[in-house]
């Protein structure tokens, strides 16, 4: 037996990890016991929209992604203007009259608390729609770690700041990614999901015809490419028609993006650079996720992993609000 001084140590070192464990760790079984459906609720919810909407695979995921990048996954951006949320995060400029999806969020909610009330978190609700939107259109599937929690507040300076833009050049971009802990390899490979989805035309419409201020087009752009997105999206037109991300497989998760980038038909700034910006690092990840699709979804898999990750509220930081949309009380 040990010495009283060793069982105090060894007493206070698994208190340790204990602690850490239930505020620092998220894992792929935490609704194990308490809502053991949970995925399988949220997964039959987005196939459902799906069949309606073939966009809405993209629009989730791009609700984590934005989610994350603000206070971390905390499902921030869900919470609208109102009570206690003086400024919403869906009123910032990355997000206003842009992100969508929110109704299919609610409607997962609805379900997830008519099966285990009070249990499953807004942000893990995010994260889970992001894994079955990609592997529902084709892409890799991965164990979502789960465990986060709701964040009481919102954001929206946050989100105008940190969320990166489409107008950026890759080394803001790039600091935006590091300044959450993504590297490069996250940077490229989470880039890939917009081998799905649309754009409105607003969003790249200053490369198409005065890029920079030069009065010409982005060079970097596909002449026959331009001359396609120039009809989709005239001068002084409707800013708000969509263009597909990808011109070849618009609805479908592959590696076509890649691909895409070295023929010069990334349909944003911020995606044609990684492929035509000089000298950067981020040409080489493009050339092998182009060659490799295997490698773009396990790499894809990881990086979800690793956004997710960002600064979760756990443990009995926050809340699990039963309406997305509003703190709990309001």
């Amino acid at each position: 037996m040990g010495s009283p001084t060793s069982l105090a140590v060894a007493t206070i070192f698994v208190a340790v990890i204990m602690l850490y464990e239930s505020n620092a760790q998220l894992n792929a079984t935490f609704y194990g016991d308490t809502c053991s459906n949970a995925s399988t609720i949220v997964r039959n919810a987005v196939q459902q929209a799906l069949q309606s909407d073939s966009r809405i695979g993209a629009s989730l995921i791009r609700l984590h992604f934005h989610d994350c990048f603000v206070n971390g996954c905390d499902g921030s951006i869900l919470l609208d203007r109102g009570g206690s949320i003086t400024q919403s995060e869906k009123d910032a400029a990355p997000n206003t009259n842009s992100t969508r999806g929110f109704d299919v969020v609610d409607n997962i909610k609805a379900a997830l608390e008519s099966s285990c009330p009070s249990v499953v978190s807004c942000a893990d609700i995010l994260a889970l729609a992001a894994e079955a939107s990609v592997s529902l259109s084709g892409g890799p599937t991965w164990n979502v770690l789960l465990g986060r929690r709701d964040s009481l507040t919102a954001n929206q300076a946050g989100a105008n700041t940190s969320i990166p833009s489409p107008v950026e050049g890759l080394s803001n971009i790039t600091s935006k990614f590091s300044a959450v802990g993504l590297d490069t390899n996250d940077l490229v490979a989470l880039s890939g999901a917009h081998t799905f989805g649309r754009a409105q035309c607003r969003v790249f419409i200053g490369r198409l015809y005065n890029f920079n201020g030069t009065g010409n087009p982005d060079p970097t752009i596909n002449s026959t490419y331009l001359t396609t997105l120039q009809q989709t999206c005239p001068q002084n037109g409707d800013g708000t028609v969509l263009a597909n991300l990808d011109p070849t497989t618009p609805d479908s998760f592959d590696n076509g993006y890649f691909t895409n980038l070295q023929n010069n038909q990334g349909l944003l700034q911020s995606d044609q650079e990684l492929f035509s910006t000089a000298g950067a690092s981020t040409v080489s990840i493009v050339n092998s996720f182009s060659s490799n699709q295997t490698a773009f979804f396990e790499r894809f898999a990881q990086s979800m992993i690793n956004m997710g990750n960002i600064s979760p509220l756990t443990g009995t930081n926050g809340e699990i609000r039963s309406d997305c949309k509003k703190v709990n009380g309001d």
